[in-house]
Protein backbone atom coordinates (compact mmCIF):
# COMPACT_ATOMS: atom_id res chain seq x y z
CA UNK A 1 0.00 0.00 0.00
CA UNK A 2 1.44 3.22 -1.23
CA UNK A 3 2.23 5.60 1.68
CA UNK A 4 -0.23 8.41 1.89
CA UNK A 5 0.75 12.21 1.43
CA UNK A 6 0.44 14.75 4.58
CA UNK A 7 -2.63 16.92 4.31
CA UNK A 8 -2.16 20.56 3.60
CA UNK A 9 0.87 21.08 4.64
CA UNK A 10 3.65 23.92 4.41
CA UNK A 11 7.12 23.73 3.10
CA UNK A 12 9.62 26.50 4.50
CA UNK A 13 13.52 26.04 2.58
CA UNK A 14 16.43 28.27 4.58
CA UNK A 15 19.36 26.52 1.98
CA UNK A 16 21.85 29.11 0.51
CA UNK A 17 20.79 31.50 3.41
CA UNK A 18 23.92 33.34 4.84
CA UNK A 19 21.85 34.92 8.38
CA UNK A 20 22.86 33.34 11.84
CA UNK A 21 19.97 33.36 14.14
CA UNK A 22 21.01 36.22 15.71
CA UNK A 23 21.04 38.37 12.57
CA UNK A 24 17.27 36.87 12.74
CA UNK A 25 16.21 37.49 16.45
CA UNK A 26 18.23 39.92 17.71
CA UNK A 27 21.33 39.69 20.28
CA UNK A 28 18.88 40.16 23.13
CA UNK A 29 16.70 37.60 24.58
CA UNK A 30 13.20 36.79 22.84
CA UNK A 31 10.07 35.16 24.35
CA UNK A 32 8.48 32.24 22.48
CA UNK A 33 5.77 34.24 21.14
CA UNK A 34 8.15 37.09 19.75
CA UNK A 35 10.80 34.09 18.40
CA UNK A 36 7.93 33.24 16.44
CA UNK A 37 6.74 36.52 15.10
CA UNK A 38 10.18 37.31 13.82
CA UNK A 39 10.90 33.72 12.36
CA UNK A 40 7.24 34.54 10.05
CA UNK A 41 8.75 38.03 9.60
CA UNK A 42 11.66 36.41 8.32
CA UNK A 43 10.17 33.49 5.84
CA UNK A 44 7.97 36.12 4.49
CA UNK A 45 10.29 38.92 3.70
CA UNK A 46 12.61 36.43 1.75
CA UNK A 47 9.97 34.26 0.24
CA UNK A 48 10.99 30.97 1.79
CA UNK A 49 7.82 29.23 2.07
CA UNK A 50 6.01 27.53 -0.37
Amino acid sequence: MAKKPAFGGYAINFGGRKETVEDVFGKKPVSPSEMTKKLWAYVKRYRLAK
